[in-house]
């Protein structure tokens, strides 16, 4: 069975992309987070990839 990329309902902090991301790849949630806050503090593009995601993915 192949996992969908979509935003869960039940698991959310701000929009469920973090939570999404994470049941994808088969890791915690809170890894995922962290990953995300630690990437913030790098340079790129990584809040605006999360906009988007949020735009883009579909609710469950």
């Amino acid at each position: 069975m192949t996992r969908r990329l979509a935003r869960p309902r039940d698991d959310r902090w701000i929009a469920g992309v973090c939570s999404g991301l994470a049941r994808r790849f088969g890791v915690s949630p809170g890894i995922m987070r962290l990953i995300f806050v630690v990437s913030c503090l790098l340079p790129g593009p990584q809040f605006v990839l999360y906009l988007i995601l949020w735009a883009l993915l579909p609710n469950e």
